[in-house]
């Protein structure tokens, strides 16, 4: 309670095809929500960017549309890895450079030349992918030196925001994790790296835990003056917090064009290989994620193509009427290459094991098979890295669907639970501003009290091992094939 009312709490989500708001109360019911879209911009193949004042607009646009000038708290989230350069006077001296921008292939690769490969995976707990922030930066000091030169600022794509809304420049220690710059054993940036790659400190803000208020507002944008804004945390962490994936043992998987696996960590350990991902999270402690790049995008894709006035209910009934196992015919589901647990941008996808007895069916349901025992792949990783499943909890698009969900509980063997409130990273955010005000002690508490299971779907006993080990032995098989010219 505040001042013996019930408090409100805004979480504020900078996503990549648009702003959402959402107000909750400390109770985790949602009072309202809005959202507004912005273009993404392609300047050329492989490039992705968008105008910080698109950011703007929508955010402003979705605080206007909630019409609560003063809530008693704002959490921040959004899209990851972004870089916004800023000149002295915080003004966007080009567009930003976004999360999935693939121009960084040869700075990706400098980095690891300059702070040596052992160095950045000690430092930083991951390889240096082309999405992260730090490979941007030596882009733009290599190819637009007049803009570097301006450069004082390098703000992640939330972290502008509330730069609009507060004029004050803080990060938090999730999304830092993910800038190739960020000491995530020791939670604050790595001296060390910015001395290897040439790069001023002074670049990037002060980081703080994702719970800590760091900011007031300043009246801009539709708020009040002066209302407390805590760090936040990035999208994958803030929907972790929104799941109530925030103490070990409980794994939330999101089921969405693309699939994650996302564990709580008690300890920084990492996958050497670069497979699975490991980041500050926002209770303070550390995260794992393993990330498989083609799940429901998978199954639209077969939708698409081989039934196209089929709707998605009814794709999965057609995969219903197959027995499990599909009769021996697989599906790989590297359509776009993979991540985990194979870190291969040369992967394929493939149907294996197809006669003339199979039907449409057949393949449906092999493309489900394929695609969850993906996300098995995904749990083995995290397991690798000192991680105890003991339920999951399910997100995203795909959570709809019980065929779905019972195969998933059907093939790890864990209980599946849905959520009461799925509304991504911008209800994690809130949370987060409840604990920044004290409203709960930690982040802990605040999931275990305002997140809440809608259903939960038990394994069935169906045996899907036989065909999982079929499975296991397809990438390693076609490997060498994918990478021929």
């Amino acid at each position: 309670m505040q001042n013996g009312r019930v408090a409100k709490l805004l979480g504020i989500d900078v996503g990549t095809s648009g702003a959402k708001a959402l107000l909750i109360d400390e109770r985790g019911q949602v009072l309202r929500a809005a959202s507004a879209s912005y273009p993404l911009l392609a300047p050329k193949p492989l490039w992705t960017e968008q105008n910080p004042e698109d950011w703007w607009r929508g955010v402003c646009s979705c605080i206007r549309e909630i019409g609560e000038p003063a809530p008693d708290a704002i959490g921040l989230t959004g899209q990851m890895h972004g870089a916004v350069f800023l000149d002295r006077e915080g003004a966007p001296l080009r567009p930003a450079i976004l999360w999935n921008d693939q121009r960084t292939v040869a700075e990706s690769e400098e980095i690891d030349r300059l702070a040596g490969a052992e160095s950045v995976r000690r430092i930083t707990r991951n390889p240096p992918l082309t999405g992260f922030q730090a490979p941007k930066i030596l882009w733009l000091r290599r190819n637009e030196p007049d803009n570097f030169a301006k450069t004082a600022l390098v703000l992640l794509p939330k972290d502008y925001i509330r730069l609009r809304l507060s004029g004050s420049s803080c990060t938090d220690v999730s999304d830092a994790s993910g800038t190739a710059l960020f000491d995530v054993p020791a939670r604050d940036w790595s001296e060390e790296l910015f001395l290897s790659l040439g790069l001023p400190q002074s670049l990037v803000p002060q980081a703080y835990e994702s719970f800590e208020v760091c900011s007031e507002t300043n009246g801009e944008g539709g708020l009040d003056k002066g209302l407390p804004t805590v760090a936040g945390a990035g999208d994958q962490a803030a929907g972790a917090v929104g799941a109530g994936a925030v103490v070990p043992g409980l794994v939330s998987v999101s089921l969405g064009t693309s699939g994650v696996a996302f564990t709580a960590l008690e300890a920084p350990s990492f996958d050497p290989g670069g497979a699975a991902h490991t980041f500050c999270h926002a209770n303070g402690a550390w995260h794992a994620m393993g990330v498989m790049l083609s799940c429901g995008g998978a199954l639209e894709w077969f939708r698409s193509v081989f039934a196209p006035a089929m709707s998605f209910d009814e794709l999965a009934a057609a995969a219903s009427h197959a027995p499990p196992g599909a009769e021996g015919l697989c599906f790989l589901p590297y359509l776009a290459g993979e991540r985990t647990p194979h870190n291969d941008p040369t992967a394929r996808g493939a149907f294996v094991g197809a006669t003339l007895a199979h039907r449409f069916e057949h393949f449906a349901r092999a493309v489900f098979e394929g695609v969850t025992f993906g996300l098995l792949d995904c749990m083995g990783t995290l397991r690798e890295l000192g991680a105890s499943p003991e339920s999951l909890r399910v997100t995203g698009g795909g959570a709809k669907s019980g065929f779905w969900v019972q195969m998933l509980a059907d093939c790890s063997r864990l209980a599946c639970g849905g959520l009461a409130v799925d509304e991504g990273p911008a209800f994690g955010a809130a949370i987060l501003a409840g604990v920044g005000i004290g409203l709960w002690p930690d982040v802990a508490t605040a999931c275990s009290e305002a997140v809440r299971e809608k259903e939960v779907t038990m394994p069935s006993g169906m045996d899907y091992s036989a065909a999982y080990r079929r499975y296991g032995e397809l990438y390693p098989s076609l490997s060498s094939w994918f990478s021929m010219p």
